[in-house]
């Protein structure tokens, strides 16, 4: 894995500018550990001062340093955003590795099921359950929530590549020599399905952190939490654009944009290095 991830830093631009970018994002997120300020605490710096030496993007109206709660609201991002992407890529992998493998009516049950997540409307759903738990959800439990609905895409595409690997004559081998289902799956073809499931997962990150974005937006997630999303909600309370606290709305959308460019470049440089003619021009260049 170390050499792949090598060999496209080497390789591909858009790998190198959304792992650069993606590392520094987490450097902010550390910093958080270092903040002077809790961040669900108000009126500890003097409110609406533009960016400067001391508040180097400035406070905001309910007196808090906007550089300091964007290290918080980046962290709190980044925990909901791999929380969704472990919990539905575990469930996505397992449904779609013994459907692909074990085929017939436990696969057309796993996959009627996986097909109706897919169906279902997702934005509703999630909006009436963040409404009716808007008092308990915490980070944990919205990337638990957004989970339910961003795994059956990656199950999806799991099976789809165990399906041809079951006919490879490794895989009977494996059978003959007396491995069980288990083993099989987890030994002989997840190796190969993994680099697809790194894919999903960095996809299943940028879902999560436009849902959450989209929903705080509304006001239905835990406003006391500093995320992207909560600090675009409070900005536009304020209607900071209006009162000309132009750095307090700026902050977060531009955040939010490098986030979600710095992902996109990092899946599509990964699906570019999956598909098989580009790794077939590759070996002719001699790569």
């Amino acid at each position: 894995m170390f050499v792949i991830i090598k060999d496209l830093l080497k390789r591909d631009k858009k790998f190198l500018f959304g792992f650069t970018v993606i590392s520094i994002l987490v450097f902010l997120a550390i910093l958080s550990a270092f903040s002077p300020y809790d961040p669900r605490s108000w009126n500890v710096v003097p409110k609406d001062k533009s960016p400067s030496f001391q508040h180097l993007l400035g406070t905001n109206s309910m007196g808090q340093d906007i550089f300091w709660n964007t290290t918080h609201a980046l962290k709190n991002s980044f925990i909901l955003g791999l929380t969704t992407a472990c919990i539905s890529t575990i469930i996505g992998t397992i449904v779609g590795l013994i459907a692909g493998y074990r085929g017939g009516i436990l696969d057309r049950i796993l996959m009627s099921i996986n097909d109706s997540f897919i169906v279902l409307p997702s934005l509703p759903i999630l909006v009436f359950l963040s409404f009716s738990l808007r008092e308990k959800m915490t980070i944990f439990v919205m990337g638990a929530i957004l989970s339910i609905f961003s795994w059956p895409w990656g199950g999806k595409q799991v099976r789809a590549q165990v399906l041809s690997l079951r006919e490879r004559e490794f895989t009977y081998t494996s059978i003959f020599s007396g491995m069980n289902m288990w083993k099989v799956v987890f030994k002989e073809h997840l190796p190969f399905v993994i680099p697809w499931v790194i894919a999903n997962f960095i996809n299943t990150i940028l879902w999560a952190l436009g849902m959450e974005i989209t929903l705080s937006v509304l006001g239905l997630t835990s406003l006391e939490t500093p995320t992207i999303g909560t600090t675009i909600h409070w900005a536009m309370q304020y209607q900071a654009i209006f009162r000309g606290i132009w750095w307090w709305m700026l902050t977060p959308i531009i955040l939010s944009v490098i986030f979600f460019v710095a992902l996109y470049m990092l899946s599509v440089s990964i699906s570019e290095f999956l598909d098989p003619r580009t790794r077939l021009q590759r070996i002719k260049m001699g790569g």
